[in-house]
């Protein structure tokens, strides 16, 4: 039924409306219109734009051509008949439609955009960057991108999402939202979506420097710092002094262990900014790392005081396991909980940081219910479902049999330097690494990415066809084998620092893919790190990670991941006998010497004795046991789970007869 239409506004109105949703009825009623008056220029204009979009520019440039002689001053006519220029392929004409448009508002995005991707369809690609940038520039008050903007800050990333690959679908071209839900994408650890995506827009726009910010961050992030570290220093520079770009060099700096270069970056930065709370913490890593204990605590404790409601700077002075949290930071800590305009992210780390202080005071059931508060914050936060890796165990399981690898016995690369060194973080691993590291033919590095930025890259060539990883494996040639270890010794050769005859790559997650490890790189030393199940699993539950380790925010979660861990490995004993050998923490800690001369037996290296005095060893250590592993072995800690017995019992019962069977190994 046809509305009752009042007048010429509301004619108008309704043609508007329709111009999406059923252009041929909109062109009927503008004819309509322009029947009783001829001259109405809107009417004119929706007509045009009615034709267009059905698909017939011819018709739509009869309109629009008399209308900009008309009106020379209007932008939009302009810019539809450029539109419909375009469709004609009349190229040329449709440029300098557009461009008189942009004469008539210059801060027209809508025209900059469509001018942008004109210009790029004709191939003047230095024109087009410029009319992104122009594009970019005019589109600050965008409402539908505020609306992006707002969703993001409220972490509503789905939302965002949508709206954002609905614009796409509108202009494939449009590189701000190409940017933007590449943001989506590294929220939600995306991180092989998003470096696409940030590829794509830097095609079309290679000056946009947001872009190649962010683009340098999915590198570093994939383990690829050399080529993280070209994006950085091409956008310095055109912005040397640029202080965002500044902080991310010496955060690629601290990724591959220049600690003194990125010290030097965080100190000159704090001398123009000294009350940047996030810059004392990030000098405070790089402290940490070379083992300078009480810079590192004075900058920590600079950091609470420039901002004291920022939970991440307590967390990071109380993760410090030599260094008591007083009673006025404590008292500090408590207060800012009361506060319920508190973010979430910070009231997490204040409740981590709370239960590190009263553990230390013996406030064992205060210290359990932080520790279980913030715990139960965060998990509700990130996305793990435990079913996903008991089921990928499952799998892996039914693919690497003993025939599995008798089939494919050393068609990988004959590299025998890597010693993986695997198990659940909280094992003792950096201890492990530490002793290694103090022999004169291994050189220590540090928990890298290498074998899961492989993983990637196997998932992302199989996922046209279906294939999932680790039946992906199957596939894989003797060629494929020896480029992907390849691979894998060229990401970490950037880490090295001595010419050493072996190496540790102490990713304890690594354990999941001991398959690969064995397919590429057959000859690798790999070493499982194993504590109690109990002790490891609160371990597990007091620490608050960087980053990964979704399993560990959940006593059950952590109690059902050791199950899957310990299923897993005895599978590779079974199937790959001796090819892993095992250190039991509590072993190595009560007969130090035994355990160490078994583990260079293992490793093909003689006995030294620099191996038991690990502690002098001044190595930078990146791992949360930077401090522990710079004083001799000390027993104390070995029960110390028992003083939170009375809460670990979802634990217990995930974990079944794990937790008496322990350490019995195969």
């Amino acid at each position: 039924m046809t509305p009752q239409i009042d007048g010429v506004q509301a004619q108008l109105k309704i043609i508007e409306q329709l111009l999406d949703s059923d252009p041929a009825r909109a062109d009927a009623m503008a004819a309509k219109l322009l029947a009783d008056s001829p001259e109405q220029p809107m009417a004119l204009l929706f007509q045009g734009i009615a034709r267009r979009l059905l698909r017939k520019p011819a018709a739509a440039i009869e309109v629009l051509e008399p209308l900009c002689q008309r009106w020379p001053a209007a932008p939009l006519p302009h810019l539809q008949l450029g539109l419909a220029l375009r469709e004609m392929g009349r190229m040329e004409s449709a440029v300098e439609a557009i461009r008189r448009s942009l004469t008539a508002k210059p801060d027209f995005p809508d025209a900059w955009l469509e001018l942008a991707d004109l210009l790029w369809s004709m191939a003047d690609r230095n024109a087009a960057d410029q009319a992104f940038q122009a594009y970019i520039a005019h589109s600050a008050h965008d409402q539908e991108l505020l609306e992006v903007g707002r969703l993001l800050r409220a972490n509503r990333t789905n939302e965002a999402d949508s709206i954002l690959r609905a614009r796409l679908a509108r202009h494939p071209t449009d590189v701000i939202a190409l940017c933007w839900l590449a943001d989506v994408a590294m929220r939600e650890r995306r991180i092989s979506e998003a470096e696409a995506l940030l590829e794509r827009c830097l095609e079309l726009a290679p000056s946009y420097r947001a872009a190649r910010h962010n683009y340098a961050v999915t590198l570093l992030r994939q383990n690829r710092p050399a080529q993280a570290m070209q994006e950085v220093d091409r956008l310095l520079l055109e912005a040397p002094r640029n202080a965002e770009l500044r902080t991310l060099r010496a955060a690629i700096l601290m990724s591959i262990h220049e600690y003194e270069q990125a010290i030097g970056i965080y100190r000159d930065l704090l001398q123009e900014q000294p009350l940047r709370s996030g810059l004392w913490s990030s000098l405070g890593h790089a402290l940490r790392m070379i083992g300078e204990q009480e810079s590192c605590i004075a900058a920590y404790r600079t950091a609470c005081k420039q901002e004291p409601w920022r939970g991440e700077a307590y967390w990071n002075l109380a993760n410090l396991k030599t260094v008591r949290i007083t009673d006025a930071e404590l008292e500090t800590m408590y207060k800012q909980l009361e506060n319920p305009a508190l973010g979430e992210p910070d009231r997490i780390h204040f409740h981590f940081a709370i239960g590190k202080a009263t553990e230390d005071r013996g406030m064992f059931a205060e210290s359990f219910r932080h520790y279980a508060e913030g715990n139960r914050l965060h998990r509700r936060s990130i996305r793990y479902e435990p079913a996903d890796f008991s089921d990928y165990v499952r799998r892996s399981k039914a693919l690497f049999s003993s025939e599995f690898f008798a089939q494919r016995a050393n068609q990988g690369a004959i590299y025998r330097d890597p010693i993986f060194i695997v198990g659940l973080p909280r094992t003792g691993s950096t201890l492990v690494e530490q002793i290694l590291a103090s022999h004169s033919a291994v050189e220590g590095t540090a928990e890298l990415s290498c074998i899961a930025t492989l993983v990637r890259s196997i998932e992302a060539r199989n996922s046209n066809g279906g294939i999932a990883y680790p039946e992906a494996l199957a596939n894989l040639t003797p060629k494929d084998c020896r480029q992907l270890a390849d691979a894998y010794y060229e990401q970490a050769r950037v880490y090295r620092k001595r010419d050493t005859p072996l190496f540790t790559d102490k990713m304890p997650n690594n354990f999941a893919h001991i398959g690969l490890i064995h397919l590429i790189m057959p000859n690798a030393r790999i070493i499982d790190v194993r504590r109690h199940p109990l002790a490891c699993g609160l371990s597990l539950f007091k620490h608050l990670f960087t980053q990964g380790q979704p399993f560990s925010y959940s006593l059950e979660d952590i109690g059902q991941y050791y199950r899957d861990y310990i299923d897993l490995m005895s599978h590779f004993d079974a199937v790959l006998p001796g090819r892993v050998h095992r250190v039991i923490y509590e072993r190595l800690i009560s007969d130090t010497e035994t355990e160490v001369r078994r583990l260079l037996d293992y490793c093909g290296l003689p006995f030294e004795r620099a191996c038991l005095k690990f502690h002098e060893n001044k190595r930078a250590v990146s791992t949360a046991s930077s401090e522990q592993v710079r004083t001799p072995v000390f027993r104390d800690a070995l029960e110390h789970w028992r003083n939170y017995e009375p809460w670990l019992e979802p634990l217990k019962t995930k974990l079944g007869d794990l937790v008496d069977s322990y350490p019995t190994v195969p």
